[in-house]
């Protein structure tokens, strides 16, 4: 008996060595949530443990499989959001693939070069949206270029057909000026990438508008997005810092 149990033993142990990341994050979420999908897990910063993104949201898992965490994990000693981290690679990942086809760009025009760009999810009929955007000569002046993504939210019925009539204008600009500005945009129709662009805002765990993420793939605080002065300065550290650390 002894002998049978030390053999199930390792036989056991050597299923576990085997198994990859995303057997092990699999095994452990369907105990808790059958219908649920893994779709990333790799090695985490935390020892012992799994990253994974389940949905658009990040949990980590023990390499036993017994342990489930869902929130942030936080190394205290130098004080970074771990989770926020891998957030951020994960969208810089997927916004290189995003090409200027799917995108409606401000830049600065000469003799301002661009200095940083920032990729905005926006909904025409988001109030703080139509602030931002009422500042884009301001960001532009800066050296800043502003990348939109459309993403209407569901809180905002028609929003969705808006951003499509923009999409779908003679002059996408003007026309994403106008219709921030109040204007009705009208009921053009085409093929266009709002919903897609929709799809990846919640894979990426985005619920707002604005979402204003960095080069780097970070997302700025509003209160300091929402000020051109504050958002260049942010920039400009976050350049520093990325040069300092390279």
């Amino acid at each position: 008996m002894r002998f049978l149990c030390t053999l199930l033993a390792l036989a056991f142990a050597g299923t576990v060595v085997a198994a990859t990341p995303r057997e092990v994050v699999q095994q452990a979420v369907q105990a808790i949530a059958p219908n649920a999908k893994v779709d990333e897990a790799q090695e985490s910063t935390v020892p012992g443990f799994y990253e994974a993104i389940v949905g658009s949201q990040f949990i980590y898992v023990s390499k036993d499989g017994r342990y489930v965490l869902d929130g942030s994990a936080f190394d205290v000693a130098n004080k970074v959001d771990l989770t926020q981290e891998s957030r951020a690679k994960v969208r810089r990942l997927a916004l290189a693939k995003i090409g200027p086809d799917k995108r409606i760009v401000f830049a600065p025009k000469a003799p301002v070069a661009t200095r940083h760009t920032v990729t905005v999810f926006t909904d025409i009929d988001c109030p703080f949206c139509r602030r931002f955007h009422q500042q884009i000569a301001q960001y532009n002046a800066k050296g800043i270029a502003v990348d939109y993504l459309f993403y209407p939210l569901s809180i905002h019925p028609g929003a969705d057909k808006k951003a499509q009539a923009v999409w779908c204008s003679k002059d996408r600009v003007e026309a994403f000026t106008e219709a921030m500005s109040g204007k009705d945009p009208g009921t053009a129709t085409c093929p266009n990438p709002v919903n897609e662009l929709a799809s990846l805002a919640q894979s990426l765990g985005i619920n707002a508008t604005p979402t204003i993420l960095g080069p780097d793939g970070k997302q700025i605080p509003g209160q300091i997005a929402m000020s051109p002065d504050m958002l260049a300065a942010e920039l400009d550290r976050q350049s520093a810092a990325a040069t300092a650390k390279n």
